[in-house]
């Protein structure tokens, strides 16, 4: 599968040309919005640590985890019904154990890396949200410039 971002005339013309050649049948899925952004990346990361290192009840493994069960799949089942009538099939009817497991390495079950720029910061900032109203001090990314 092809994943491709369109923001110009020049990447269109380059994608309709490409489908052109396809052979049929085929599908085609079309995503409003980009992917998530390296900064969007590197910022879940840092509040992660900051948050395991403030707060030392858990590691920023397990944080993670957490941010994704509780915050960006509330996300995505909400924006994608494939991906929600996927989850609640498989993942769903798991304890809630065995699915904040998966949300984590070695599993790593996808889920922010699903996101478009948007949602990126609906997660990001509800993960803010859940870590500030917990006492802990998130680094702003404009903060370390």
């Amino acid at each position: 599968m092809a994943t491709r971002t369109v923001t110009n005339q020049q990447q269109l013309d380059s994608l309709i040309a490409l489908l052109s050649e396809r052979k049929q049948p085929f599908t085609v899925s079309i995503t409003q919005g980009k992917k998530r952004s390296e900064d969007q990346n590197r910022t879940q990361r840092m509040w992660m640590l900051e948050a395991a290192e403030q707060l030392g009840t858990d590691t920023a493994e397990g944080f993670r985890g957490y941010a994704k069960l509780h915050f960006g799949i509330p996300i995505l089942r909400a924006e994608n019904e494939h991906f929600a009538a996927e989850y609640d099939a498989v993942i769903r009817p798991l304890p809630y154990e065995q699915k904040l497991r998966l949300m984590m390495v070695p599993f790593d079950f996808g889920v922010t890396r699903q996101m478009t720029t948007k949602q990126k910061t609906q997660y990001l900032d509800a993960v803010a949200a859940h870590f500030r109203g917990l006492g802990v001090v998130l680094t702003q990314p404009e903060d370390k410039q």
